[in-house]
């Protein structure tokens, strides 16, 4: 026993002397390149391979073959620590390749042994498929040489041949991986198969048989397992694969070979891309799904305005676009979109800024704990927001215990609570018996005994396990469907190549096609070959998923429980309710101004009758009524306005205030042209007539009322016609301005959103700044002219002081206004009283100012008939240029006059006595006297004679007091007096004398 254990130290030594060596130098050393091959060194130059000899760790090296050979082992070899080399035990060779044809037979199938390429070594075995021949040798070996020993055998088809034929589906289940979803889904799978061999209604004459392999749901293994199930005999029928990224590979490489491909996993929404998947069939249906479901929900619940929130990954990206989509074809706005790709926390904040009530969550299971910790952080759950998750979720999710949050179990619950869930019924919920005779529950038992007896929770893809068994009765009532048309042109299923366009559009029609019921519902396939299933619709109730209702997209059918539990009175609004008010005007303040109005309507109206009546006055001739009767109009039409301009949608239906606006526009314009223009040509017309040079002075002897009528026409018909291009051009309409939103008394879900409704145009600003360009020229042109017109005194216009004193106002209160209510223009109740106050006040001092001094001097004076009846006398007025003065001149001419009698009488009484004593001394002479009275026979107490008692010279006849004797001076008052010539009390000039004798 000594010695034995000797011979093995000693024989061990030298390979321990040299692993020591190595590990205590800390490397590899170099090994010897294959025959027929080399050793490619990453990183070295030739000089430097020939010098080394041990390698370092971690340092890779590659064997390479010399022409056509291929390299058999390990390919690359990395140094350990322990300065060896990795599969050290495994030998790499370089072989020839023997010609791949032999590998592949048709209407057979070719076993390879041991697997791999077909290298020296290789053995093939041959065997065909039922109802064929094999015509050969049955197996073959390749040689060193790179040749296979003998010819290539073929299967001939036997026509006595009474069996099936066999028709092979190329599969690839997850078995391992990220989503182990082949080891439910597969047995399910053989299940069905089982099923449909034995059926003698469904392809009677062929046999369904599975050749698959595991995919570990990696696209990148995938790959070498399509070209396997490819390039392999014998012929794939149909391709059927798992995982959505598998799916994405084979789908887009089947196109070449005219296969078809139905999935039984896969949920990628990039999977209905009918352009880039032609040939794609699925019994999953797309996550997409989902989004019918939602709204229809949003649509029972009336909802109208959603949000999102996604993890950015490409399956939640394409379902969040195919929603946006879905819902704008239903009238529902996403308002809000948020993305995140591992930190949630702005998202959500994102949210609750933007008044996100309506909230739909695409995101895993980890990162929706995040999304919800968030959630409570915010507070954006609760009686007014409704989240929508996925419901692919575990049931105890948000109670697992997550270190990458900061939330208790008790506050994830409160969040979560009342959210609502939608899942992709797998499993029909009706006890209904399908295309298998089987029900659902039938099938699961069934599974159950081939899973023998595993947990169904620990057992991947047991919930998609009814799809994958739905999918072989699809494609197998789809062949059955294909085997009538196929013969009427005279063609078969075993016929199939990856050449034959034909056979697989006849599959593919009946694929499309296909309507039958399984044990995972009703099963249906859309334009782009996705599944149409039932949606299961669940509540989180108490902590707890509830059953809410099924909603089936294929029959748009939404079956509803109506146990669905709010934590409010009902479900919640998708935003704040908004609440639009109109804000209106106070009617307090409408009627005391409409009262103030029509007060001044009808002082106007008394004005204007007074004014009418005493026209025939001279003091009242003498202020140019006619003009003075246009000033009382336009005051009345400017007061008018003032009752549109209080009228709003309070009184009136939206309809109706274009018109009321209008209104408003024409009464204030022609008003003020009237009102205004006629006081404004008084004034003028004074300032033309009066500030005139010293030549031109005869003109003001004869003012032309027609003149003073025109200017106020030109001024009406300038307004007007700009009002009519207004109207036309930009016509007014209703414009509604909306203002701050505000928050009402108590805990109300609720906003008040105020409104206020203006009278505006597209180019309203243009407009106004016309009009108040045009009218404040002419306001300030006013007021230049009574400024200038202040001292001057005519019988002409008698009341121009009045109107300059009427301009003033109405300037100052106009250029106060018009400023303010722009500024006001968003209240209502300041702008309108700003407005028409001003209206009142500027009307009433107006008529004030005009009108009762007339009236007071009237009635003061007792004029009213004296007045007239000078006027029809003398045809005369009086001046205008000092009241008071005037009258004492008059009071004056009276006194003289009656002084002027009593002297004609004094002086007639002398006349007599001399006459009498002239006949007197006459009777006293001798009788030449008497032959004197022969000659001069008249007696003496006889008339003197009319010569004798005209008055002196310069003065007028007494005796006449026609109106025609009257000088030329009497037939105009506003020549009694000379513009440069004064009169005293105390001197009389002989141009009024005539005076004395009225």
């Amino acid at each position: 026993m000594a010695q034995l254990l000797f011979l093995i130290i000693l024989y061990a030594l030298p390979s321990l002397v040299v692993a020591i060596h190595n590990s205590t130098t800390g490397g590899c050393a170099i090994i010897r390149p294959p025959r027929d091959g080399g050793i490619r060194y990453r990183g070295l130059t030739q000089e430097q391979i020939r010098n080394v000899q041990i390698l370092p760790v971690d340092y890779e090296i590659e064997y390479i073959c010399r022409g056509n050979r291929v390299i058999v082992g390990p390919k690359v070899r990395k140094c350990l620590p322990n300065g060896t080399w990795t599969d050290i035990t495994q030998h790499s060779r370089c072989l020839l390749l023997c010609p791949r044809v032999w590998t592949s037979l048709e209407n057979g199938r070719v076993a390879l042994k041991p697997p791999g390429p077909p290298v020296e070594g290789t053995v093939l075995h041959y065997s065909c498929h039922a109802g064929f021949m094999l015509e050969g040798r049955n197996i073959t070996h390749c040689t060193k040489l790179g040749k296979w020993d003998s010819p290539k055998p073929v299967c001939l088809y036997d026509r006595n041949y009474k069996g099936k034929k066999k028709l092979y589906i190329g599969a690839l289940f997850p078995m391992s991986g990220g989503w182990p979803g082949g080891q439910a889904c597969l047995p399910s799978a053989q299940m069905a198969l089982d099923l449909v061999n034995n059926r003698t209604d469904i392809l009677p004459d062929y046999e369904l048989e599975l050749i698959y392999y595991d995919s570990m749901c990696d696209p990148g293994e995938s790959t070498k397992l399509l070209y396997d199930l490819l390039y392999t005999e014998p012929i794939k029928t149909v391709l059927m694969p798992g995982c959505s990224s598998v799916s994405t590979l084979v789908a887009e490489a089947a196109r070449m070979w005219n296969l078809i491909v139905l999935s039984y996993g896969s949920s990628s929404p990039a999977l209905s891309n009918r352009n880039r998947f032609p040939t794609f069939f699925r019994t999953h249906p797309s996550a997409t799904l989902h989004n019918p479901t939602r709204v229809r929900l949003f649509q029972k619940w009336k909802w109208t305005k959603i949000a999102t929130i996604q993890q950015t990954t490409e399956v939640f990206t394409s379902t969040l676009d195919d929603l946006e989509q879905r819902v704008k074809e239903a009238g529902i706005e996403i308002s809000v979109r948020q993305s995140f790709l591992t930190d949630p926390a702005v998202a959500v904040k994102n949210l609750k800024r933007q008044d996100a009530r309506i909230i739909v969550g695409l995101f895993y299971e980890t990162e929706a704990r995040k999304v919800f910790c968030e959630v409570f952080k915010e507070k954006l759950y609760g009686k007014k927001y409704v989240w929508f998750l996925i419901g692919w979720y575990a049931d105890n999710w948000f109670k697992i215990k997550d270190p990458s949050i900061n939330c208790t179990i008790e506050n994830m619950t409160e969040a979560v609570e009342g959210h609502v869930t939608t899942e992709i019924v797998m499993l029909n919920p009706e006890t209904v018996r399908g295309a298998s005779n089987l029900t659902s529950q039938e099938f699961l038992g069934a599974l159950m005994n081939r899973l023998g007896g595993k947990n169904p929770e620990e057992t991947g893809g047991f919930q998609e396990a009814p799809l994958a068994y739905d999918a072989v009765w699809a494609l197998a009532l789809a062949l059955n469907k294909t085997v009538a048309p196929l013969k009427a042109k005279g063609r078969r299923l075993e016929d199939f190549n990856y050449n034959n366009h034909d056979i697989t559009a006849e599959i593919y029609r009946a694929l499309n096609t296909s309507s039958f019921e399984g044990v995972s519902g009703h099963v249906v396939f859309d334009a782009q070959g996705s599944r149409m299933a039932m949606t299961l619709i669940e509540q989180l109730q108490g902590g707890s998923y509830k059953k809410i209702g099924y909603y089936d997209s294929s029959q748009k059918n939404l079956s509803w429980f109506g146990n669905d539990v709010w934590i409010g009175a009902g479900p919640p609004a998708d935003s704040t309710i908004v609440i639009e008010e109109f804000r209106y005007l106070s009617q307090k303040l409408f009627a005391a101004v409409s009262v103030f109005a029509g007060l001044g309507i009808l002082l106007g109206i008394v004005c204007l009758t007074f004014n009418i009546y005493n026209s025939n006055v001279r003091y009242i001739q003498n202020s140019q009524p006619y003009l003075n009767n246009m000033t009382a109009v336009g005051c009345m039409m400017a007061l008018a306005a003032v009752f549109p301009l209080g009228i709003d949608g309070h009184h009136i239906h939206r309809s109706q205030f274009p018109v009321v606006c209008q209104f408003r526009l024409w009464l204030l314009g022609l008003g003020f042209s009237l009102a205004y223009g006629s006081m404004f040509t008084k004034i003028w017309w004074v300032h033309n007539l009066f500030t005139k040079k010293e030549e031109k002075k005869e003109k003001r002897k004869h003012l032309e009322p027609w003149k003073l009528y025109a200017t106020v026409g030109v001024l009406l018909a300038i307004d007007v016609l700009s009002l009519m291009i207004w109207q036309i051009v930009d016509p007014l309409h209703i414009t509604v301005e909306k203002f701050t939103r505000e928050a009402p008394k108590g805990d109300l879900d609720v906003l008040i959103q105020p409104l206020l409704e203006h009278c505006t145009s597209e180019k309203m600003n243009t407009w106004l700044g016309v009009v108040y360009g045009y009218k404040g020229l002419l306001l300030l042109l006013g007021i230049f002219l009574a400024y200038e017109t202040k001292s001057v005194s005519t019988e002409k216009i008698n009341d121009h002081r009045a109107v300059g004193m009427a301009i003033y106002n109405v300037a100052v209160l106009c250029m106060i206004t018009a400023p303010v209510t722009m500024i006001l223009t968003s209240q209502q109740d300041a702008s309108f009283a700003f407005a028409a106050l001003a209206i009142v006040f500027s009307v009433y001092i107006t008529l004030v100012v005009l009108f009762v001094p007339k009236m007071r001097r009237l009635i003061t004076r007792g004029e009213w008939q004296s007045e007239q009846q000078d006027t029809l006398k003398t045809g005369s007025s009086t001046n205008n240029n000092d009241e008071e003065k005037s009258r004492q001149l008059e009071r004056e001419n009276r006194e003289l006059q009656k002084i002027i009698q009593e002297k004609e009488q004094r002086v007639s009484e002398l006349r007599n006595q001399l006459v009498e004593r002239q006949a007197l001394r006459n009777r006293r002479r001798p009788s030449s006297g008497t032959n004197q009275n022969h000659s001069n026979p008249s007696p003496p107490s006889s008339q003197p004679d009319p010569k004798s008692l005209l008055p002196p010279p310069g003065y007028p006849n007494p005796a006449s007091d026609n109106h025609s004797s009257l000088p030329p001076s009497f037939s105009n008052s506003s020549n009694l007096y000379q513009a440069d010539s004064k009169i005293s009390r105390n001197h009389c000039h002989n141009s009024q004398i005539p005076l004395l004798y009225k």
